[in-house]
């Protein structure tokens, strides 16, 4: 821990990873964040004890990541870090108030999110590619490496799950009997989700491979490294997504990230009808604000058809 931060910060990550339950990468994001405020708070301003610390010396610090050219988005995290770690603070009695009340976060444009078009999707279920001008490519290969990553892709496109639910997924919560897989999502929240009887099928066959190609793996997750038997890591369920995503052209979008496949998921339920709360469950968000995002890719969709159908369009 860095000598500039308060003694209150060390509590406060302990919390948000102990008792918040909140994710390895978020609780490092968080320290960052606070790393970067009271290295500044110092600097500029020298020894200022946390409950001396007021808006104007947040606005200054958030006013200086603007200039340099910190994207809004951004900006708004560390606003949310700062005004976490104040109100513990608040609550713990070190300070009597919170400079946060008056600081507002900057607006961000509405981005959507980036998303496969069904035909796309459609290739990875008959694996195959999408080249023009030449004949389909087998997509995964049939050994286990290439059963692993279509696993990877059935499992993040089929339901929708996090990267962090898809690495921590256990063997024993994927039932195919019942057609469900059980994941632990944000905050230590349990959620039921359908799958279907393709991806139950693809997961018994993976499954067999495992025993049949590795002589030892570890047995509480699903997924493993084909090579080493270990527990998947985040890069490398990354590298597979980007590979497969730009060398058999199953899409032109910019953003090929394993979340990507989490927005088609959602996207595609949307524009087939899909209930708004129905598809919040699936997902496992805390608010209906977070999922009415894809309301608006289903909104374009609707604006396309009217233009090409319509006289007046």
């Amino acid at each position: 821990m860095s000598e500039v931060l308060p003694p209150v910060v060390g509590c406060f990550l302990a919390y948000i990873q102990l008792e918040k339950r909140y994710s390895a990468h978020t609780v490092v994001a968080y320290q960052q964040d606070l790393i970067q405020f009271f290295t500044f708070i110092r600097s500029q301003y020298g020894d200022v004890s946390l409950s001396g610390i007021s808006h104007l010396h947040v606005r200054t610090w958030l006013a200086g990541l603007m200039e340099e050219g910190m994207i809004a988005k951004t900006v708004n995290r560390k606003v949310s870090t700062l005004k976490s770690l104040f109100k513990y603070a608040l609550r713990q009695g070190e300070i009597t108030q919170t400079p946060m009340t008056k600081v507002t976060a900057p607006k961000s444009g509405s981005r959507l999110p980036h998303f496969i078009e069904e035909k796309g999707m459609q290739a990875i279920e008959d694996n195959r590619s999408m080249r023009k001008g030449r004949e389909d490519q087998v997509i995964f290969g049939d050994d286990l490496a290439g059963k692993t990553h279509r696993m990877i892709f059935e499992l993040l496109y089929h339901t929708g799950i996090r990267l962090s639910e898809l690495i921590e997924l256990k063997s024993v919560n994927a039932d195919i009997s019942r057609l469900t897989i059980k994941v632990m999502g944000k905050g230590g929240k349990e959620r039921i989700i359908p799958i279907s009887p393709l991806l139950a099928t693809l997961m018994n066959e993976y499954r067999d491979a495992k025993k049949r190609e590795l002589a030892e793996f570890d047995m509480d997750v699903l997924l493993v490294h084909p090579e080493s038997g270990r527990k998947l890591y985040p890069k490398y369920v990354y590298r597979v997504v980007r590979h497969y995503l730009s060398a058999h052209r199953i899409t032109t979008i910019s953003e090929k990230s394993p979340h990507t496949l989490r927005h088609t998921f959602a996207t595609h339920l949307m524009n087939n009808g899909a209930d708004l709360n129905a598809v919040k469950e699936l997902l496992g968000h805390a608010s209906l604000a977070s999922t009415q995002v894809y309301t608006h890719n289903t909104i374009e969709k609707l604006k396309e058809a009217y233009k090409k159908a319509h006289p007046k369009g």
